[in-house]
């Protein structure tokens, strides 16, 4: 896995410290200087990485610590909580209720796996007794409608789409209204992606949010687009408010970094 590498760098990093014989300031550097590099090269953004070390340094202040002090224990915990920052959004996740529908919309640049990751998705939590159901609001890659069309029969789950109309903001409304009537709990809706990020695909998206008003917005991003990602997930959150991210394609060849930026 794309991540497992860069897991295993960290725990060296912290091993080679732990089997020092004095914690001082130089210790402290070689390690901060190795999960550095481990992350850079595994595409994490530069930023996010300066600002890591430099809260670290903060909060590890060998000079100010008594004798007797774990400046091992205290240094390996400050360089956890910091990890686990980069990750935290400081506030809980969404999670659908049963009985109660919750509209769920999917964005994402074209090729990314949004189509296939929907149905993944509904398929999830079919499985855990919800009852979901797919809407195809991508009018603009041809075959999208087929694909969800599918995928939803191999799958079991209801799916709404058209191969005439061409106003996704329509299908999109007209999709929703008709599985609420049904009482479907999580109605998924796939959008149109564009090969780069366009002023139209950023439009397109704000006008089916603002018709649906979904729970949740899910950005699907591939892995392999590395420092890219940061970048692409900023132009997205600024365009519609993204709540998750979705990482697809992780048992490539990428670094995985990016998933730690997003």
């Amino acid at each position: 896995m794309v991540l497992a590498q860069l897991g295993g760098s960290i725990s060296r990093a912290l091993q080679q410290m732990s089997n020092a014989t004095v914690i001082d300031e130089k210790v402290l550097n070689e390690c901060l200087n190795e999960i550095t590099r481990a992350l850079l090269q595994s595409d994490v953004q530069f930023k996010l990485v300066r600002d890591m070390q430099t809260n670290i340094k903060k909060i590890v202040n060998l000079d100010d610590l008594a004798a007797g002090h774990n400046k091992r224990k205290i240094i390996q915990q400050a360089i956890f909580n910091e990890l686990c920052k980069m990750l935290d959004p400081g506030k809980p996740s969404f999670t659908p209720k049963k009985g109660k529908p919750s509209v769920v919309m999917f964005v994402g640049l074209q090729g990314s796996g949004k189509t296939t990751t929907c149905t993944k998705y509904a398929y999830y939590y079919q499985k855990k007794g919800w009852k979901p159901a797919l809407v195809c609001a991508d009018t603009f890659r041809a075959g999208a409608f087929d694909q969800l069309k599918q995928n939803a029969t191999k799958a079991k789950i209801p799916f709404y789409g058209s191969y005439m109309e061409s106003d996704p903001m329509k299908i999109a409304v007209e999709g929703v209204e008709t599985f609420k009537k049904e009482n479907c709990d999580l109605i998924i809706v796939d959008t149109s992606g564009r090969h780069k990020q366009e002023a139209a695909l950023f439009e397109e998206m704000r006008q089916v949010s603002e018709a649906t008003k979904p729970d949740l917005v899910i950005f699907v991003m591939d892995s392999s687009i590395g420092q890219a990602a940061f970048d692409q997930a900023q132009a997205f959150r600024q365009s519609v408010s993204v709540g998750a991210v979705i990482v697809t394609k992780m048992d490539g060849h990428a670094k995985g970094g990016g998933a730690l930026s997003a």
